[in-house]
Protein backbone atom coordinates (compact mmCIF):
# COMPACT_ATOMS: atom_id res chain seq x y z
CA UNK A 1 0.00 0.00 0.00
CA UNK A 2 1.37 3.36 -1.01
CA UNK A 3 2.18 5.68 1.88
CA UNK A 4 0.89 9.22 1.92
CA UNK A 5 3.41 12.06 1.69
CA UNK A 6 4.02 14.10 4.80
CA UNK A 7 6.47 16.49 3.14
CA UNK A 8 7.61 17.35 -0.36
CA UNK A 9 10.22 20.03 -1.02
CA UNK A 10 10.43 20.59 -4.78
CA UNK A 11 13.38 22.10 -6.70
CA UNK A 12 14.69 24.00 -3.69
CA UNK A 13 17.62 26.32 -4.46
CA UNK A 14 19.48 28.63 -2.11
CA UNK A 15 22.29 31.04 -2.91
CA UNK A 16 24.78 32.69 -0.58
CA UNK A 17 27.49 35.12 -1.75
CA UNK A 18 29.76 33.07 -4.00
CA UNK A 19 28.08 29.77 -3.07
CA UNK A 20 25.14 27.78 -4.39
CA UNK A 21 24.22 25.91 -1.22
CA UNK A 22 21.25 24.07 -2.73
CA UNK A 23 20.73 23.35 -6.42
CA UNK A 24 17.14 22.33 -7.29
CA UNK A 25 16.86 19.78 -4.49
CA UNK A 26 13.70 17.66 -4.27
CA UNK A 27 13.15 15.91 -0.95
CA UNK A 28 10.10 13.76 -0.19
CA UNK A 29 9.21 12.16 3.16
CA UNK A 30 6.30 9.78 3.77
CA UNK A 31 4.00 9.93 6.77
CA UNK A 32 5.15 7.85 9.73
CA UNK A 33 8.57 6.93 8.35
CA UNK A 34 12.10 7.47 9.61
CA UNK A 35 13.88 9.15 6.71
CA UNK A 36 17.65 9.63 6.95
CA UNK A 37 19.25 12.68 5.33
CA UNK A 38 22.97 12.13 4.79
CA UNK A 39 25.92 13.83 3.12
CA UNK A 40 29.29 15.38 3.87
CA UNK A 41 29.63 18.68 5.72
CA UNK A 42 28.69 21.37 3.21
CA UNK A 43 26.41 19.03 1.26
CA UNK A 44 23.39 21.23 2.05
CA UNK A 45 21.59 19.23 4.76
CA UNK A 46 21.46 22.03 7.33
CA UNK A 47 20.45 24.65 4.76
CA UNK A 48 17.58 22.45 3.54
CA UNK A 49 16.33 21.86 7.08
CA UNK A 50 16.62 25.56 7.99
CA UNK A 51 14.37 26.31 5.03
CA UNK A 52 11.88 23.72 6.29
CA UNK A 53 12.09 25.30 9.77
CA UNK A 54 11.43 28.81 8.46
CA UNK A 55 14.86 30.09 9.51
CA UNK A 56 15.83 30.64 5.84
CA UNK A 57 13.83 31.32 2.72
CA UNK A 58 14.49 29.47 -0.55
CA UNK A 59 15.45 31.45 -3.64
CA UNK A 60 13.57 28.92 -5.74
CA UNK A 61 11.26 26.01 -5.12
CA UNK A 62 8.07 25.02 -3.32
CA UNK A 63 7.12 23.21 -0.12
CA UNK A 64 4.10 20.93 0.30
CA UNK A 65 2.78 19.53 3.59
CA UNK A 66 0.34 16.64 3.21
CA UNK A 67 -0.17 17.67 -0.40
CA UNK A 68 -0.92 21.34 0.37
CA UNK A 69 1.43 24.04 -0.87
CA UNK A 70 2.65 26.13 2.08
CA UNK A 71 4.77 29.19 2.81
CA UNK A 72 6.93 29.00 5.94
CA UNK A 73 8.21 32.53 6.63
CA UNK A 74 9.30 32.07 10.27
CA UNK A 75 10.16 29.37 12.81
CA UNK A 76 6.88 30.11 14.56
CA UNK A 77 5.04 29.37 11.32
CA UNK A 78 6.88 26.01 11.13
CA UNK A 79 5.85 25.15 14.72
CA UNK A 80 2.23 26.03 13.97
CA UNK A 81 2.33 23.62 11.02
CA UNK A 82 3.70 20.79 13.16
CA UNK A 83 7.39 20.99 12.17
CA UNK A 84 9.97 20.81 14.97
CA UNK A 85 13.75 20.52 14.81
CA UNK A 86 16.04 19.23 17.55
CA UNK A 87 19.48 20.60 16.78
CA UNK A 88 22.76 18.95 17.75
CA UNK A 89 23.48 21.93 19.99
CA UNK A 90 20.43 21.66 22.25
CA UNK A 91 18.41 24.86 22.68
CA UNK A 92 17.36 24.59 26.31
CA UNK A 93 17.92 27.28 28.94
CA UNK A 94 19.94 25.75 31.81
CA UNK A 95 18.71 28.20 34.45
CA UNK A 96 15.05 27.30 33.88
CA UNK A 97 13.37 24.07 34.89
CA UNK A 98 11.92 21.41 32.58
CA UNK A 99 8.36 22.80 32.62
CA UNK A 100 9.54 26.33 31.87
CA UNK A 101 11.63 25.11 28.94
CA UNK A 102 8.85 23.00 27.43
CA UNK A 103 6.31 25.82 27.47
CA UNK A 104 8.63 28.80 27.01
CA UNK A 105 6.73 31.51 25.11
CA UNK A 106 3.55 29.40 25.15
CA UNK A 107 2.75 29.44 28.87
CA UNK A 108 -0.76 28.32 29.89
CA UNK A 109 -2.82 31.02 31.55
CA UNK A 110 -6.12 30.89 33.34
CA UNK A 111 -8.57 33.59 34.28
CA UNK A 112 -7.27 37.13 34.31
CA UNK A 113 -4.22 35.86 32.36
CA UNK A 114 -2.73 34.38 35.54
CA UNK A 115 -0.07 31.73 34.88
CA UNK A 116 -1.52 28.20 35.31
CA UNK A 117 1.58 26.42 36.55
CA UNK A 118 -0.27 23.33 37.80
CA UNK A 119 -1.76 22.74 34.33
CA UNK A 120 1.69 22.96 32.72
CA UNK A 121 3.13 20.51 35.26
CA UNK A 122 0.39 17.95 34.48
CA UNK A 123 0.95 18.32 30.74
CA UNK A 124 4.73 18.11 31.17
CA UNK A 125 4.37 14.90 33.18
CA UNK A 126 2.24 13.41 30.40
CA UNK A 127 4.72 14.45 27.70
CA UNK A 128 7.71 13.12 29.62
CA UNK A 129 5.90 9.83 30.21
CA UNK A 130 5.23 9.60 26.48
CA UNK A 131 8.96 9.69 25.74
CA UNK A 132 9.65 7.26 28.57
CA UNK A 133 11.67 9.47 30.88
CA UNK A 134 11.21 9.77 34.64
CA UNK A 135 12.31 13.37 35.13
CA UNK A 136 10.49 15.57 37.64
CA UNK A 137 9.06 18.56 35.73
CA UNK A 138 10.50 21.00 38.28
CA UNK A 139 14.09 19.75 37.75
CA UNK A 140 16.52 22.44 36.63
CA UNK A 141 17.85 21.72 33.14
CA UNK A 142 21.45 22.34 34.26
CA UNK A 143 21.15 19.21 36.44
CA UNK A 144 20.16 16.92 33.55
CA UNK A 145 22.46 14.73 31.47
CA UNK A 146 22.77 15.33 27.74
CA UNK A 147 20.47 12.37 27.05
CA UNK A 148 17.83 13.72 29.46
CA UNK A 149 18.05 17.19 27.89
CA UNK A 150 17.47 15.60 24.51
CA UNK A 151 14.41 13.81 25.86
CA UNK A 152 13.10 17.15 27.13
CA UNK A 153 13.62 18.57 23.62
CA UNK A 154 11.53 15.70 22.22
CA UNK A 155 8.83 16.33 24.83
CA UNK A 156 8.87 20.02 23.87
CA UNK A 157 8.43 19.07 20.22
CA UNK A 158 5.47 16.86 21.11
CA UNK A 159 3.94 19.74 23.08
CA UNK A 160 3.86 21.59 19.77
CA UNK A 161 1.90 18.65 18.28
CA UNK A 162 4.81 17.94 15.94
CA UNK A 163 3.88 15.92 12.88
CA UNK A 164 7.40 16.15 11.44
CA UNK A 165 10.34 15.91 13.83
CA UNK A 166 13.86 16.61 12.53
CA UNK A 167 16.75 15.20 14.59
CA UNK A 168 20.20 16.60 13.78
CA UNK A 169 23.03 14.31 14.99
CA UNK A 170 20.94 13.15 17.95
CA UNK A 171 23.41 10.54 19.23
CA UNK A 172 26.63 12.58 19.04
CA UNK A 173 26.97 12.82 22.85
CA UNK A 174 25.07 9.70 23.95
CA UNK A 175 26.29 6.42 25.39
CA UNK A 176 25.36 3.09 23.79
CA UNK A 177 22.59 2.57 26.35
CA UNK A 178 21.22 6.05 25.77
CA UNK A 179 21.28 5.50 22.00
CA UNK A 180 19.19 2.35 22.42
CA UNK A 181 16.69 4.29 24.54
CA UNK A 182 16.50 7.05 21.92
CA UNK A 183 15.87 4.47 19.18
CA UNK A 184 13.05 3.06 21.29
CA UNK A 185 11.51 6.54 21.54
CA UNK A 186 11.87 7.03 17.77
CA UNK A 187 10.16 3.71 17.04
CA UNK A 188 7.34 4.59 19.43
CA UNK A 189 6.84 8.01 17.80
CA UNK A 190 6.85 6.35 14.38
CA UNK A 191 4.17 3.87 15.50
CA UNK A 192 2.02 6.85 16.51
CA UNK A 193 2.32 8.46 13.09
CA UNK A 194 5.07 11.00 13.75
CA UNK A 195 7.39 11.48 10.76
CA UNK A 196 11.11 11.57 11.60
CA UNK A 197 13.88 13.15 9.51
CA UNK A 198 17.12 11.72 10.90
CA UNK A 199 20.46 13.44 10.14
CA UNK A 200 23.58 11.53 11.16
CA UNK A 201 27.20 10.89 10.18
CA UNK A 202 27.02 7.52 11.94
CA UNK A 203 26.04 5.29 9.06
CA UNK A 204 25.57 2.17 11.18
CA UNK A 205 22.72 4.03 12.92
CA UNK A 206 21.16 4.95 9.58
CA UNK A 207 20.96 1.27 8.66
CA UNK A 208 19.45 0.39 12.03
CA UNK A 209 16.74 3.05 12.29
CA UNK A 210 15.88 4.45 8.83
CA UNK A 211 13.28 3.28 6.32
CA UNK A 212 14.66 5.37 3.47
CA UNK A 213 17.75 7.50 2.84
CA UNK A 214 18.25 10.68 0.80
CA UNK A 215 21.82 11.57 -0.15
CA UNK A 216 22.96 15.17 -0.74
CA UNK A 217 26.32 16.06 -2.29
CA UNK A 218 27.59 19.56 -3.14
CA UNK A 219 24.10 21.03 -2.79
CA UNK A 220 22.45 18.51 -5.10
CA UNK A 221 20.21 15.53 -4.42
CA UNK A 222 22.01 12.37 -5.51
CA UNK A 223 18.95 10.21 -4.89
CA UNK A 224 16.52 8.63 -2.45
CA UNK A 225 16.81 4.92 -1.66
CA UNK A 226 15.04 2.29 0.39
CA UNK A 227 17.38 1.11 3.13
CA UNK A 228 17.22 -2.38 1.62
CA UNK A 229 18.77 -1.10 -1.62
CA UNK A 230 21.97 -0.02 0.10
CA UNK A 231 24.94 -1.33 2.01
CA UNK A 232 27.54 0.78 3.77
CA UNK A 233 29.98 0.64 0.85
CA UNK A 234 27.40 1.88 -1.66
CA UNK A 235 26.13 4.63 0.65
CA UNK A 236 29.64 5.96 1.31
CA UNK A 237 30.38 5.97 -2.41
CA UNK A 238 27.19 7.96 -3.09
CA UNK A 239 28.19 10.49 -0.42
CA UNK A 240 31.87 11.02 -1.18
CA UNK A 241 32.64 9.28 -4.47
CA UNK A 242 34.84 6.66 -2.75
CA UNK A 243 33.91 3.26 -1.39
CA UNK A 244 34.02 2.30 2.27
CA UNK A 245 36.85 -0.13 1.55
CA UNK A 246 39.02 2.88 0.73
CA UNK A 247 38.24 4.58 4.05
CA UNK A 248 41.14 3.23 6.11
CA UNK A 249 44.77 3.63 5.00
CA UNK A 250 47.19 0.74 4.92
CA UNK A 251 48.42 -0.32 8.34
CA UNK A 252 52.02 -0.18 9.51
CA UNK A 253 54.35 -2.89 8.22
CA UNK A 254 56.96 -2.32 10.94
CA UNK A 255 57.44 -0.17 14.01
CA UNK A 256 60.28 1.67 15.68
CA UNK A 257 61.57 1.77 19.24
CA UNK A 258 59.37 1.80 22.32
CA UNK A 259 57.97 5.26 23.08
CA UNK A 260 55.55 4.67 25.96
CA UNK A 261 55.33 1.88 28.53
CA UNK A 262 52.69 1.93 31.25
CA UNK A 263 53.18 -0.43 34.18
CA UNK A 264 50.52 -1.13 36.82
CA UNK A 265 48.94 2.31 36.45
CA UNK A 266 46.19 2.76 39.02
CA UNK A 267 44.02 5.71 40.00
CA UNK A 268 41.79 5.18 43.05
CA UNK A 269 38.25 4.13 42.04
CA UNK A 270 39.06 4.82 38.35
CA UNK A 271 41.90 2.67 36.91
CA UNK A 272 43.18 -0.73 38.04
CA UNK A 273 46.72 -1.98 37.26
CA UNK A 274 46.76 -0.92 33.62
CA UNK A 275 49.68 -2.24 31.55
CA UNK A 276 50.31 -1.47 27.88
CA UNK A 277 52.88 -0.09 25.45
CA UNK A 278 53.04 1.94 22.25
CA UNK A 279 55.94 1.99 19.78
CA UNK A 280 57.01 4.65 17.29
CA UNK A 281 55.08 4.25 14.03
CA UNK A 282 52.26 2.34 15.71
CA UNK A 283 48.57 3.17 16.19
CA UNK A 284 47.24 1.37 19.24
CA UNK A 285 43.45 1.32 19.61
CA UNK A 286 41.53 1.29 22.88
CA UNK A 287 37.90 0.19 23.05
CA UNK A 288 35.48 -0.07 25.93
CA UNK A 289 31.89 0.66 26.79
CA UNK A 290 30.93 3.85 28.62
CA UNK A 291 32.39 3.72 32.14
CA UNK A 292 35.16 1.30 31.15
CA UNK A 293 37.86 3.87 31.98
CA UNK A 294 39.16 4.51 28.44
CA UNK A 295 38.87 8.33 28.62
CA UNK A 296 40.09 8.30 32.22
CA UNK A 297 43.21 6.47 31.01
CA UNK A 298 43.83 9.20 28.42
CA UNK A 299 43.41 11.89 31.06
CA UNK A 300 45.76 10.09 33.45
CA UNK A 301 48.43 9.97 30.74
CA UNK A 302 47.99 13.71 30.25
CA UNK A 303 48.37 14.61 33.91
CA UNK A 304 44.74 15.14 34.94
CA UNK A 305 45.07 12.71 37.85
CA UNK A 306 48.19 13.68 39.86
CA UNK A 307 47.61 10.98 42.49
CA UNK A 308 48.33 7.72 40.71
CA UNK A 309 50.45 4.67 41.39
CA UNK A 310 52.50 2.66 38.95
CA UNK A 311 55.02 3.74 36.32
CA UNK A 312 54.79 5.74 33.11
CA UNK A 313 57.92 5.41 30.98
CA UNK A 314 58.42 7.77 28.02
CA UNK A 315 61.37 7.01 25.70
CA UNK A 316 63.08 4.92 28.34
CA UNK A 317 62.71 7.45 31.17
CA UNK A 318 60.28 7.07 34.06
CA UNK A 319 58.29 10.30 34.26
CA UNK A 320 55.88 11.82 36.75
CA UNK A 321 52.90 13.17 34.80
CA UNK A 322 51.26 15.09 37.61
CA UNK A 323 49.92 17.92 35.44
CA UNK A 324 49.12 18.63 31.77
CA UNK A 325 52.09 21.03 31.71
CA UNK A 326 54.39 18.19 32.77
CA UNK A 327 52.87 15.87 30.16
CA UNK A 328 53.44 18.43 27.39
CA UNK A 329 57.04 18.89 28.54
CA UNK A 330 57.54 15.11 28.28
CA UNK A 331 56.29 15.04 24.68
CA UNK A 332 52.62 14.06 25.17
CA UNK A 333 49.79 15.63 23.14
CA UNK A 334 46.07 15.05 23.79
CA UNK A 335 43.14 15.63 21.40
CA UNK A 336 40.17 15.25 23.79
CA UNK A 337 36.77 13.71 23.15
CA UNK A 338 34.93 17.04 23.48
CA UNK A 339 36.97 19.27 21.20
CA UNK A 340 34.59 22.23 21.56
CA UNK A 341 34.81 22.61 25.32
CA UNK A 342 38.18 20.95 26.07
CA UNK A 343 40.25 21.12 22.89
CA UNK A 344 39.57 24.57 21.45
CA UNK A 345 38.75 28.16 22.36
CA UNK A 346 35.89 28.56 19.91
CA UNK A 347 35.78 32.36 20.12
CA UNK A 348 39.46 32.67 19.18
CA UNK A 349 40.99 32.50 15.72
CA UNK A 350 42.62 29.59 13.92
CA UNK A 351 45.99 31.27 14.51
CA UNK A 352 45.45 31.76 18.26
CA UNK A 353 44.33 28.15 18.73
CA UNK A 354 47.27 26.77 16.75
CA UNK A 355 49.91 28.57 18.83
CA UNK A 356 48.35 28.61 22.30
CA UNK A 357 50.34 25.57 23.53
CA UNK A 358 53.69 27.06 22.41
CA UNK A 359 53.33 30.74 23.25
CA UNK A 360 56.65 30.79 25.10
CA UNK A 361 58.42 29.69 21.90
CA UNK A 362 56.71 32.48 19.96
CA UNK A 363 58.27 35.22 22.09
CA UNK A 364 61.14 37.50 21.16
CA UNK A 365 62.30 38.89 24.52
CA UNK A 366 59.05 40.28 25.98
CA UNK A 367 56.79 40.30 22.91
CA UNK A 368 55.23 37.73 20.63
CA UNK A 369 57.03 37.34 17.32
CA UNK A 370 54.17 37.73 14.83
CA UNK A 371 56.30 36.57 11.90
CA UNK A 372 57.20 33.36 13.74
CA UNK A 373 53.55 32.80 14.65
CA UNK A 374 52.39 33.33 11.06
CA UNK A 375 55.04 31.01 9.67
CA UNK A 376 54.04 28.23 12.05
CA UNK A 377 50.32 28.60 11.30
CA UNK A 378 50.91 28.77 7.54
CA UNK A 379 52.79 25.48 7.73
CA UNK A 380 50.04 23.64 9.60
CA UNK A 381 47.17 25.08 7.55
CA UNK A 382 48.97 23.87 4.41
CA UNK A 383 50.19 20.52 5.76
CA UNK A 384 46.86 19.56 7.35
CA UNK A 385 44.77 21.17 4.60
CA UNK A 386 42.71 23.20 7.06
CA UNK A 387 39.92 24.88 5.10
CA UNK A 388 39.65 28.44 6.38
CA UNK A 389 39.29 31.74 4.52
CA UNK A 390 42.10 33.25 6.63
CA UNK A 391 44.08 32.67 9.84
CA UNK A 392 41.86 35.08 11.78
CA UNK A 393 38.68 33.11 11.19
CA UNK A 394 37.04 32.12 14.47
CA UNK A 395 37.31 28.39 15.01
CA UNK A 396 33.60 28.17 15.86
CA UNK A 397 32.85 28.96 12.20
CA UNK A 398 34.78 25.95 10.86
CA UNK A 399 33.35 22.51 10.11
CA UNK A 400 33.86 19.71 12.64
CA UNK A 401 36.60 18.12 10.54
CA UNK A 402 38.53 21.37 10.26
CA UNK A 403 38.12 22.06 13.97
CA UNK A 404 39.68 18.66 14.65
CA UNK A 405 42.59 19.56 12.36
CA UNK A 406 43.15 22.77 14.36
CA UNK A 407 43.29 20.67 17.57
CA UNK A 408 45.86 18.47 15.87
CA UNK A 409 47.86 21.50 14.69
CA UNK A 410 47.97 22.83 18.25
CA UNK A 411 49.57 19.63 19.52
CA UNK A 412 51.89 19.11 16.56
CA UNK A 413 53.29 22.56 17.31
CA UNK A 414 54.59 21.11 20.61
CA UNK A 415 56.56 18.45 18.64
CA UNK A 416 55.16 15.50 20.64
CA UNK A 417 56.47 11.95 20.55
CA UNK A 418 53.20 10.48 21.82
CA UNK A 419 49.74 11.59 20.64
CA UNK A 420 46.46 10.57 22.28
CA UNK A 421 43.30 10.82 20.17
CA UNK A 422 40.04 10.41 22.09
CA UNK A 423 37.11 9.97 19.64
CA UNK A 424 39.06 11.64 16.79
CA UNK A 425 36.16 11.57 14.29
CA UNK A 426 33.14 12.22 16.52
CA UNK A 427 30.58 14.44 14.79
CA UNK A 428 32.40 14.77 11.47
CA UNK A 429 31.35 13.48 8.07
CA UNK A 430 32.65 10.48 6.13
CA UNK A 431 34.94 12.49 3.85
CA UNK A 432 36.51 14.39 6.75
CA UNK A 433 36.91 11.12 8.65
CA UNK A 434 39.01 9.74 5.81
CA UNK A 435 41.23 12.81 5.94
CA UNK A 436 41.74 12.43 9.70
CA UNK A 437 42.54 8.71 9.28
CA UNK A 438 45.18 9.45 6.64
CA UNK A 439 46.67 12.22 8.78
CA UNK A 440 46.95 9.86 11.75
CA UNK A 441 48.63 7.19 9.65
CA UNK A 442 50.95 9.79 8.14
CA UNK A 443 51.98 10.91 11.63
CA UNK A 444 52.64 7.31 12.60
CA UNK A 445 54.81 6.82 9.50
CA UNK A 446 56.83 9.85 10.66
CA UNK A 447 57.65 8.04 13.91
CA UNK A 448 54.90 9.30 16.23
CA UNK A 449 53.39 6.84 18.71
CA UNK A 450 49.59 7.11 18.65
CA UNK A 451 46.96 5.94 21.11
CA UNK A 452 43.44 6.09 19.67
CA UNK A 453 40.25 5.74 21.71
CA UNK A 454 37.01 5.23 19.82
CA UNK A 455 33.48 3.98 20.45
CA UNK A 456 33.12 3.03 16.77
CA UNK A 457 34.28 -0.56 16.38
CA UNK A 458 34.85 -0.40 12.59
CA UNK A 459 37.14 2.57 13.24
CA UNK A 460 39.07 0.75 15.97
CA UNK A 461 39.54 -2.35 13.80
CA UNK A 462 40.29 -0.42 10.61
CA UNK A 463 42.88 1.94 12.12
CA UNK A 464 44.64 -0.02 14.87
CA UNK A 465 47.82 -2.09 14.60
CA UNK A 466 47.04 -3.52 18.04
CA UNK A 467 43.89 -3.25 20.17
CA UNK A 468 43.37 -3.17 23.95
CA UNK A 469 39.89 -3.75 25.36
CA UNK A 470 38.90 -2.15 28.68
CA UNK A 471 36.22 -3.03 31.20
CA UNK A 472 35.62 -1.57 34.66
CA UNK A 473 38.87 0.40 34.73
CA UNK A 474 41.11 -2.45 33.62
CA UNK A 475 42.51 -3.89 30.40
CA UNK A 476 40.87 -7.27 29.89
CA UNK A 477 42.25 -8.27 26.48
CA UNK A 478 44.97 -7.35 24.01
CA UNK A 479 44.63 -8.22 20.32
CA UNK A 480 48.17 -8.31 18.94
CA UNK A 481 49.71 -7.92 15.51
CA UNK A 482 48.10 -10.25 12.97
CA UNK A 483 45.63 -11.70 15.48
CA UNK A 484 42.11 -12.44 14.29
CA UNK A 485 39.79 -9.68 15.41
CA UNK A 486 36.15 -8.89 14.73
CA UNK A 487 33.45 -6.75 16.33
CA UNK A 488 31.80 -9.65 18.12
CA UNK A 489 35.00 -10.78 19.87
CA UNK A 490 35.89 -7.24 20.97
CA UNK A 491 32.39 -6.60 22.30
CA UNK A 492 32.46 -9.90 24.17
CA UNK A 493 35.39 -8.72 26.29
CA UNK A 494 34.16 -5.11 26.53
CA UNK A 495 30.95 -6.40 28.12
CA UNK A 496 33.00 -8.09 30.86
CA UNK A 497 32.64 -11.67 29.66
CA UNK A 498 36.28 -12.64 30.16
CA UNK A 499 35.97 -16.13 28.66
CA UNK A 500 37.23 -16.76 25.14
CA UNK A 501 34.60 -18.24 22.81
Amino acid sequence: MKQEEALRMVNISKYFPGVKALDRVTFTVNQGEVHALVGENGAGKSTLMKILAGALQPDEGEIYLEGEKVFIPTPQSAWERGISIIYQELNLLPDLNVVQNIFLGREHRGRLRVLSYSTMIREAESLLARVGVGIAPQTMVRNLSVAQQQQVEIAKALSLNAKILVMDEPTASLSETEVEKLFGIIRDLKSKGVTIVYISHRLEEVFRIADRVTVLKDGKCIGTYSIGELDRDKLVKLMVGRSFSETFPEKAKETGPMVVEVRNLSVPRILKNVNFSVRAGEIVGFFGLVGSGRTDLAKALFGFYPHYSGEIVVKGKTVKLHSPQRAIAEGVGFAPEDRKSEGLCLGLSVKDNCVMAVLDEMRSTFFLNRRRETGLVQKFVADLRIKTPHFYQRVQNLSGGNQQKVVLAKWLATRPDFLIFDEPTRGIDVGAKQEIYHLMRQLASQGKAILMISSELPEVIGMSDRIYVMHDGAIVREFGWGERVDEERIMYFAAGLHVER
